[in-house]
């Protein structure tokens, strides 16, 4: 990975897309009898990207390659405008969101932990990967977490994101000051 100034990335994003196992989620998959599957999500990660959504500074939406209630419940949570669910290959659902909300590459933000994430990472203004991603994605992301997944990486870059954007905000209203 190399060492970017991240702010011109973070600005003009006005989309952040997120995988679940592996980002969401801390990857594990619990199975129960009959159709029972359990995944852990980090309350923290929830709060994260819930005040990203309601501050209105960016929409959410997941692109996931497992299928499943859990995930749409989850979504559905977290204020997701978009919830693509059984897509391994995530470019597919990547196309379909730019075009729904009108959104350039530049605009949207994806978090990624594995090899199909990739062609996504490397499309996105700001390709994001968990301290416990694979290899391949940290080496194309332009940001890192330090928090591993499913245990506040996702409550990391929303807060990354937040304070990125609030101080250009407060720049702009700076500047924008007459004097008295």
């Amino acid at each position: 990975m190399e060492e970017y100034n991240i702010a011109p990335m973070v600005l003009p994003l006005r989309m952040l897309i997120v995988d679940i196992d592996g980002v969401l989620s801390d990857g594990k998959i619990i199975y129960g009898t009959g159709e029972l599957e359990l995944k852990n999500f980090c309350v923290k990660d929830g709060l994260g990207l819930y005040l990203l959504t309601t501050s209105r500074m960016l929409q959410l939406a997941i692109i996931t390659g497992k299928d499943g209630e859990i995930i749409k419940k989850r979504g559905k949570e977290l204020g997701a405008s978009e919830i693509y669910t059984g897509y391994s290959d995530k470019i597919v659902a990547y196309e379909k969101i730019l075009e729904k909300h009108g959104l350039t590459d530049n605009e949207v933000a994806f978090i990624g932990d594995d090899i199909i994430d990739i062609p996504v990472m490397q499309r996105v203004g700001f390709a994001v990967a968990p301290r416990d991603a694979v290899l391949q994605v940290k080496e194309v992301a332009h940001y890192v977490t330090r928090s591993p997944a499913g245990r506040g990486a996702v409550r990391e870059v929303a807060e990354l994101i937040f304070a990125i954007k609030k101080a250009d905000f407060h720049r702009m209203e700076l500047s924008d000051a007459q004097p008295g």
